[in-house]
């Protein structure tokens, strides 16, 4: 007899609440939303293709670098002042594209925009994780989920509206973090962080020691991410090979994940009520690996298709998981550096991962390093079998 689920708990804080899924929406949209200009941008300014590359990549290797950086703020002085900073940084670097008309200026813009980024990544994840519990986290963790992949939708369609009138004007879209950052000083509560605990037993070293599963949620982190871009960077190509090559078209197959992640994420707390964290990584590796086969063996359009929307089902179901074990894993006190990590992970599967599929696929074909993507989401779900993920407790959570 199956048990029903437990009802709903009421949300608290819906102010607060609204403007953290709002600002979850900007860190997918930090490289995307000017990525249908980049083609004006390139030659506007006179720039290589690869060079154009770094104005939609740059911001995330200043997130990797900055990250902890951010969490240490976060934790010395409170979620509140270092969001609403971070979010006020990202809208004025952002959106100081509107007027730069030099390449080497616009990438120093980037790179500042990318600490604001970090903030926002980092600061909306942790005042979630201190706001709510329980079931109530999973059911909000769901929704962030579902409204970062339909942000990752909209903003770049708003972007390639009015970069219609100028690739400067998609740069205003960035502007929207200025005012949410003043509405962040007034929805969020004015929480104090603890003092951190000081000498031999306190901090990240000892809190790793504590606790050496967090190792393996950052490695698992990194995974996802490179089999993100993986599927990001190579898809348009094997769909090209295929004769898919219509712009919107391509942008079909590639909504088909950010979709399902969506669908995924409505419904993420009722799946959470019934299976551990174990259980939803173990499906979550399941279906990329069955996203990479896919791609690695057919050559049928309509089949190919498929794949992202497998891989969106997955990422629906991990993102969610791997960010509240993550926060959970760590006292209140040092949840800042510890959430910061975890985005500095992500963020640096993204960049390696064209620059270690890209050589392989190279020297290949795009199908072989499908495979071998297919490969390493196996060894993925067979440690994951291995493995028992543990349900953290934050407020038992000592270093």
């Amino acid at each position: 007899m199956t048990t029903p689920a437990p009802a709903a708990p009421a949300v608290r804080n819906p102010a607060a609440l609204v403007v953290l899924l709002f600002g979850s929406t900007l860190g997918v949209m930090a490289g995307s939303t000017i990525v249908p200009v980049l083609e004006v941008i390139r030659s506007d300014l006179g720039v290589s293709g690869t060079a154009a590359g770094l104005i939609i990549t740059a911001h995330g290797l200043a997130i990797a670098v900055s990250s902890p950086l951010v969490g240490w703020l976060i934790d010395r002085l409170g979620v509140r002042p270092v969001l609403a900073g971070g979010l006020v940084l990202y809208g004025l670097a952002g959106g100081a594209g509107l007027f730069i008309t030099s390449y080497p200026v616009l990438i120093a813009s980037r790179l500042v925009f990318g600490v604001g980024a970090a903030t926002v990544f980092s600061g909306t994840t942790v005042a979630l994780l201190g706001l709510y519990r329980g079931a109530l986290r999973d059911r909000v963790m769901g929704w962030r989920s579902a409204t970062t992949s339909l942000g990752g939708l909209a903003w770049p369609l708003l972007a390639g509206a009015v970069g219609g009138i100028s690739w400067h004007a998609a740069f205003a879209v960035y502007l929207v973090g200025i005012p949410l950052g003043l509405a962040t000083m007034v929805a969020l509560p004015n929480s104090h962080p603890k003092p951190a605990e000081r000498g031999p037993h306190g901090g990240m070293l000892a809190l790793l020691r504590a606790r050496p599963a967090l190792l393996g949620l950052y490695a698992l982190m990194v995974t996802t991410a490179l089999l993100m871009y993986a599927l990001a960077v190579f898809l348009p190509q094997r769909l090209a090979q295929v004769g898919v090559t219509e712009p919107f078209l391509v942008s079909m197959f590639t909504v088909g994940s950010s979709a399902a992640m969506s669908v995924v994420g409505l419904v993420y707390a009722r799946t959470r009520a019934r299976l551990g964290y174990d259980v939803l990584l173990r499906v979550s590796a399941a279906l990329w690996v069955g996203t990479f086969v896919i791609l690695g063996v057919t050559d049928a359009p309509a089949v190919i298709a498929v794949a992202p929307v497998l891989f969106g089902l997955g990422n629906g179901l991990a993102f969610p998981a791997l960010t509240v074990l993550v926060g959970e894993a760590a006292p209140p006190e040092l949840r800042g550096q510890t959430v910061a990590l975890s985005a500095t992970g992500s963020f640096a599967g993204q960049f390696l991962s064209p620059l270690l599929l890209g050589p392989l696929i190279g020297a290949t074909t795009i199908t072989t390093g499908f495979l071998a993507a297919a490969c390493l989401a196996g060894l993925v779900l067979l440690l994951l079998l291995a493995t028992r993920v543990p349900a953290n407790d934050s407020s038992s959570a000592k270093v």
